[in-house]
């Protein structure tokens, strides 16, 4: 998820930041043959650490609570980041665009992260992990409206098909701990408006951001990410200090799937393209899924999964997947 995003993002993200990788590294997956399958692992290791960023926000909000949730997994991930991003020769692109990668770090980590850090606590992490990989059908829909992109008649129908998944869901939605009343319906929407967000700040980036280093972007927003919640974080901060547990979620949820899983993204982009890349969105929330049902004793009804079906078909409709697999 980017920033987020990158939280991992996320996702439609990807479409918007594989054309700032430099020329030299950049590839497209129908420009460079994949020979091996080497980047079958790092695919399948970035999936399952963007599907534990569910279950580790879990852990970390019932006792940090929300804004400290997330303020803390962007302050952990810039420390990270800000090392690498320097060493690499970064700082310049972020120092001379300073303005968009901050204001690109509140609409892509900031608003999402604390959003998700809340839904996590009223409905389960496997639910809130098929939402968020709604962010493609809610980018395709931006794009569109905002940068006027052109949506065939396939894409549209994928659109239709996604929401329509995404009602049925909200219309049985299992609850998490602590549901109460219409908390389910609030935590989907926060969820819905997480993913908005997201889908705004991917195509923010693919109008601002183009050939910015992808490093110094993933560093930048995570910065102004937590100036954003700087605030918010100060004040919400427990009055009780968290356990361990609390703490070691909080950190993995930072270095692993925010800072480890930026640059493994990145690589991902390079070495198996794009339309590659952009498939973890679908097969994270597989792995979100069983961490819920195996750590957090989770409930998974078949009608939760078919919904996801639908939803993740919609998806690759709507994004083009599908036909890009056809021709």
């Amino acid at each position: 998820m980017l920033a987020g995003w990158l939280a991992k993002r996320h996702c439609y993200a990807a479409k918007a930041y594989c054309f700032v990788k430099k020329p030299n590294k950049m590839t497209t997956s129908t420009a460079q043959p994949v020979a091996s399958q080497k980047w079958v692992g790092e695919f399948l290791l970035l999936s399952s650490i963007w599907g534990a960023s569910f279950l580790f926000m879990r852990m970390g909000a019932t006792e940090f609570g929300t804004f400290a949730t997330a303020g803390m997994r962007v302050m952990l991930a810039t420390l990270f980041l800000w090392p690498i991003m320097w060493f690499r020769g970064e700082w310049p692109a972020l120092r001379k665009h300073w303005k968009p990668i901050l204001f690109a770090g509140v609409i892509n980590s900031a608003i999402p992260f604390a959003l998700f850090a809340w839904a996590v606590m009223h409905i389960t992490t496997g639910l809130t992990s098929i939402l968020n990989a709604t962010v493609p059908l809610f980018g395709a829909l931006v794009a569109w409206l905002w940068l006027g992109d052109k949506i065939q008649r396939l894409r549209w129908l994928g659109l239709v098909l996604g929401f329509v998944g995404v009602a049925l869901l909200a219309w049985r939605a299992p609850g998490g701990v602590g549901a109460k009343g219409g908390d389910t319906g609030l935590a989907i929407g926060a969820c819905l408006l997480a993913s908005t967000s997201y889908a705004f700040a991917a195509n923010f980036a693919k109008r601002y951001l183009m050939g910015i280093p992808p490093l110094a972007t993933a560093t930048g927003s995570q910065l102004g990410a937590s100036l954003g919640l700087a605030i918010p974080t100060i004040l919400s901060w427990p009055a009780q200090m968290p356990g361990p547990r609390a703490w070691a979620a909080v950190v993995a949820i930072a270095i692993l799937c925010t800072g480890i899983a930026y640059i493994l993204y990145f690589r991902l982009i390079a070495t198996a393209g794009p339309s590659r890349a952009v498939a973890v969105t679908f097969l994270a929330p597989v792995f979100a899924v069983f961490y819920g049902v195996v750590f957090l004793h989770e409930h998974v009804t078949l009608w939760m999964l078919g919904c996801g079906v639908i939803i993740v078909c919609g998806t690759m409709l709507s994004t083009g997947l599908i036909r890009r697999g056809q021709s």
